[in-house]
């Protein structure tokens, strides 16, 4: 690691989608900048905004001590890092690759017992909220390293991300940005299935969309029910079961509602269902089952 006094020279591998915004916010760094990408395009804006331009990720792990990659997948960050002209080849003990890039969570932790063998730490780093929050400066990472790491990442990090969560050991970064993941792209499914009952009520779409944005920018969406530290059934005499209970009614309510909007207008509301059959027990607030006695 460097010194307080000397900031870590920092690389930067992978300028597409994501990538190019994040390292362009890394212009600022005072430990300087080195950029890679297999098209020699993409690393021109970069080297002439006084950034340093590398052929290969060997070359830049020569001139940067945290090095930063964004590419497509497992494959290619695995190449990056251990490829003929990887990373690993030329690292120098103490360096820390942060890999912001969604990989599967085994492979991040094979990649981090290969780079231990070289004296490199390795993080996995994946981020959230799209190229707009890059270009912002407030991406949220989920970094799963050591201590040590951590402490080598935060500042240069602070030039694209306003929440950087440690979420432990390798491997649970990713595992945060899987389960983060599931909710947006089940919601986003949720979302088509709102849009198929309102068309058939013969709504506005795009009415219904801009509400949706309102409402969920005042509201925080499914991520203001994310309260609590267990998914345990939630004692009657807690803080928190009077409020989620209250959520349950109102909940069940509007979806069965909703599920008979959508047999009267012969519309198949599967999340629907399932979110009525599931939201009380998911919530911690399941009603007691019903029995002979009390039924």
């Amino acid at each position: 690691m460097t010194s307080e006094s000397a900031p870590a020279p920092v690389g930067f591998i992978g300028l597409g989608n994501m990538g190019a915004p994040i390292a362009t916010r890394l212009l600022a760094w005072p430990g300087g900048l080195t950029v890679c990408d297999v098209r020699p395009e993409a690393t021109a804006p970069f080297t002439e905004a006084g950034a340093r331009a590398a052929s290969t990720p060997a070359e830049l792990a020569e001139h940067a001590r945290v090095i930063c990659v964004t590419v497509i997948d497992d494959a290619q960050v695995t190449e990056v890092l251990t490829g003929p002209q990887g990373i690993l080849r030329t690292a120098a003990a103490g360096t820390v690759i942060a890999v912001h890039s969604t990989i599967s969570d085994q492979t991040a932790e094979k990649l981090a017992a290969v780079c231990a063998e070289h004296a490199v730490e390795f993080v996995d780093a994946p981020v959230s909220g799209g190229a707009g929050a890059a270009q912002r400066g407030s991406l949220a990472v989920m970094a799963g390293g050591s201590d040590a790491a951590l402490a080598a990442i935060r500042e240069p990090f602070a030039c694209f991300s306003d929440r950087l969560v440690h979420t432990g050991p390798v491997g649970t970064g990713t595992r945060m940005k899987l389960a983060r993941n599931l909710l947006h792209f089940v919601s986003f499914t949720a979302a088509t299935e709102a849009q198929r009952l309102a068309e058939a009520a013969g709504l506005d779409l795009s009415a219904l969309g801009k509400i949706v944005r309102h409402s969920d920018a005042i509201t925080g969406g499914a991520g203001s029910i994310m309260l609590r530290d267990t998914t345990a059934p939630i004692d009657p005499d807690d803080f928190w079961f009077p409020i989620l209970g209250h959520v349950r009614n109102l909940g069940e309510k509007d979806l069965s509602l909703a599920a008979d909007l959508g047999d009267r207008l012969g519309v198949d509301l599967p999340l629907t269902r399932i979110a009525l059959d599931n939201l009380a027990a998911g919530l911690g607030v399941a009603r007691p089952a019903l029995t002979s006695e009390n039924s």
